[in-house]
């Protein structure tokens, strides 16, 4: 029941902004950017999108295996993955390069400005996905762009199924290549932003997409979320909580609910309530490992919202 989780391993910055975005940015004035947000609560965590996944998929039992590159301060992230249970085999270390960083700051309507610096991500194509050894599903997140483009290739001659989760690394691919990106994979997992950009640079509809694939899954923030198979569209709801504590994440462990639902031969409608809820909890619950939700308490939730346990 292996997963195969590629993408990025970083150390994430990430600030609270108390205002809005919009009022400090002039629409006159986008030619002239010179501004500072004034963020009273900072933090640091283990982040990147491959490691995302694999906590939140680690949390529900899952066996995620991370395929990603560091750099010569990777030690600490190493170290907790080894204190989480998660595999650390196919994570290369570039001694050359620093560990990709995020700096995040988001603002009072969630709303995010994100400076990325990728450093050994941008060889993560040096990984090879035949040295995984035996998996059930994998997933293409956010990396580095040749890294993206090899792993999926590797995944359909040794015909594994696999997600492509483009993300914010969407618009480093050209129409041509997504279109590609798309026959290879078996499903694909986007936000509302990141299904029309991709539609506009494919020239594809959503449905056009979704007969290419087994399905297609588009997620709507508060909206909740919409998985388009090839004879239907299932609308998934938000899984509501009682107080919004941080955005950043909440995508990753969408697509770990996904990860774990599918290894384990779930139904459609099932996979997207078990998304969602994970998706939920990951906005609900700040700070990671000392503030995570046991599998317990995660089935108790989901009896409680659907009526049964997954």
């Amino acid at each position: 029941m292996t997963s195969l989780i590629c993408g990025s391993v970083a150390f994430d910055t990430i600030m609270s902004f108390n205002g809005r975005f919009s009022e400090a940015l002039l629409a006159d004035q986008l030619h002239k950017i010179n501004v500072a947000f004034l963020v009273p609560s900072i933090r640091r965590e283990f982040g990147g999108c491959a490691g995302n996944i694999a906590y939140n998929l680690k949390l529900l039992n899952g066996d995620p295996l991370i395929m990603a590159t560091i750099g010569q301060d990777g030690a600490p992230y190493l170290d907790r993955l080894e204190r989480l249970g998660i595999s650390k085999r196919c994570i290369r270390t570039i001694e050359t390069s620093y560990t990709a960083q995020a700096f995040i700051t988001t603002d009072a309507d969630s709303n995010q400005i994100t400076a990325f610096h990728p450093g050994a991500m941008a060889l993560s194509h040096e990984n090879q996905v035949s040295g995984a050894g035996k998996v059930k599903l994998a997933i293409i997140a956010p990396d580095g762009r040749d890294g993206m483009l090899q792993h999926a290739k590797d995944c359909a001659d040794l015909n594994i199924p696999f997600i492509f989760d483009p993300g914010q690394g969407l618009p480093m691919f050209n129409g041509p290549e997504l279109v590609h990106f798309i026959e290879l994979a078996t499903y694909v997992a986007v936000n509302d932003y990141e299904a029309e950009l991709l539609t506009e640079r494919t020239g594809l509809t959503l449905e056009d997409i979704a007969q290419r694939l087994s399905a297609l899954v588009v997620t709507r923030g508060e909206q909740g979320a919409e998985i388009y198979t090839q004879d239907q569209r299932i609308d998934i709801p938000c899984v509501k909580v009682d107080q919004v504590v941080d955005p950043t994440g909440c995508g990753d462990a969408f697509r770990a609910g996904m990860l774990f639902a599918l290894t384990n031969d779930m139904d459609w409608l099932t996979t997207g309530r078990l998304a969602s809820l994970m998706g939920g909890l990951k906005i609900a619950y700040q700070g990671g490992q000392n503030h995570a939700p046991t599998i317990t308490e995660i089935e108790d939730r989901f009896q409680k919202e659907f009526g049964y346990r997954f």
